[in-house]
């Protein structure tokens, strides 16, 4: 199963993967656009098993990102992700950081963010580097922010 709701749970699951390669990628994910594949993609492609951390709901409220938002519920945004081949597992979060759920992970061998960050504005790339894992960031997709998407569908 790919959803999962407990971090002990999935830190057991990654306590199996013996030299394998762990990378960790974060966001809301509310609808799902070619930027967020291609980053997923991309994210698949840097290891052996992809860890998808989504906000929970609350959280995504209180990240201000347009009245309404989140469209769609977190159960179905993790449906929508799930279904996604190179997605392994996909875990919710509630606080406004991933930190927490990156420092709880057994281990982050790659952290993948888009190219719209800086280094060090990665949340959590310090914890994943001082752990002997390594920050990537995927060049960012103009066009294809969620947020700019919603507000032109809404002008239609």
């Amino acid at each position: 199963m790919k959803i999962c709701l407990d971090i002990n749970d999935l830190n057991r699951r990654l306590d199996r993967l013996t030299g394998k390669k762990i990378v960790f990628t974060n966001g809301v994910f509310d609808i799902l656009h070619p930027g967020h594949i291609e980053l997923l993609e991309f994210a698949g492609k840097s290891g052996d098993c992809l860890i998808v951390g989504i906000n929970d709901d609350d959280s995504v409220k209180r990240l201000n990102k347009g009245e309404g938002r989140p469209i769609f519920p977190l159960g179905e945004r993790m449906k929508v992700l799930a279904a996604i081949e190179f997605v392994d597992y996909i875990i919710p979060f509630s606080q406004d950081t991933p930190l927490a759920l990156i420092n709880g992970l057994s281990r982050v061998d790659v952290l993948v963010k888009g190219g719209d960050y800086k280094p060090d504005e990665v949340v959590g790339r310090e914890s994943v580097e001082q752990a002997g894992g390594k920050l990537l960031l995927f060049e960012f997709k103009s066009g294809y922010s969620t947020s700019s998407l919603v507000e032109k569908v809404k002008s239609l």
